[in-house]
């Protein structure tokens, strides 16, 4: 797929101390696309969404969002500019546990925009709507289930209505078919330009419904393609789908 880079990765690294997690990494994400990083327990799919997302700085190399470098000595400024425009979702979701899921999707709305509660209410429940959950709206996260705080999660991301949407293993710890209505919901939203990246282990779900993946292994990007190529790669088979 082709169009307007809405991330650009060059060269990007991630050192602690002596210890290399990554380095030499680059992707290009286009708008519009469902864009995933695969990879195995610990090999930094997390650190590199902490990088993109701002949490992290990398040792090395550049990283641009929305045509803004957010690394560099102007990166700061930048990455302010750019943060207000992606919507992430967490591990697990992240709610907090204090909150019913109809306040705690309220909360960015209170935080970044100028709408009177009722309409902050409004466009809350429409986003519960959106993922199923308009009937959960006075439920606690602890009321909930485990794929149900995902969907939580990615209606709080989508609250302000971001033009990029970033998931930190959406299927961790879940059954696989509660997987598969998360990966199904994301494919479902996708849509009017909205570009989404996912950084993910479990390689044979999300391949179904992403445009393109990379594989994240030994410290850097061994293999990557559309999600047919992914599919059909010897590499994946055997490390991955057990074929």
């Amino acid at each position: 797929m082709t169009g307007e880079p809405i991330i650009q990765v060059n060269g990007v690294a991630q050192r602690f101390g002596s210890r290399t997690i990554f380095r030499d990494v680059s992707f290009t994400v286009n708008r519009g696309e469902i864009f995933v990083i695969l990879g195995g327990s610990g090999c930094g799919k997390s650190t590199l969404m902490k990088q993109l997302i701002g949490l992290l700085r990398p040792s090395a190399g550049r990283i641009g969002i929305f045509g803004r470098t957010i690394t560099g000595a102007n990166g700061e400024a930048a990455l302010h500019g750019v943060q207000r425009r992606m919507g992430v979702m967490f591990q697990s979701g992240a709610l907090f546990g204090s909150m019913t899921l109809l306040e705690n999707v309220i909360l960015p709305l209170e935080m970044f925009t100028d709408l009177p509660p009722e309409g902050r209410e409004a466009v809350a429940r429409v986003k519960l709507g959106l993922v199923g959950l308009g009937d959960a709206a006075p439920l606690m996260p602890s009321e909930i289930s485990g794929g149900m705080a995902r969907r939580a999660g990615i209606a709080r991301a989508m609250a302000l209505d971001p033009p990029l949407l970033l998931l930190d293993e959406p299927s961790a710890g879940l059954a696989p078919v509660v997987v598969q209505q998360v990966f199904e919901l994301v494919k479902r939203i996708r849509g009017g330009g909205l570009t989404v990246l996912i950084v993910e282990q479990n390689v044979q779900q999300v391949l179904r419904v992403v445009d393109r993946a990379y594989l994240l292994e030994a410290g850097t990007i061994r293999t990557s393609g559309t999600s047919a190529e992914m599919l059909a790669s010897d590499t994946i088979k055997q490390a991955y789908l057990g074929v």
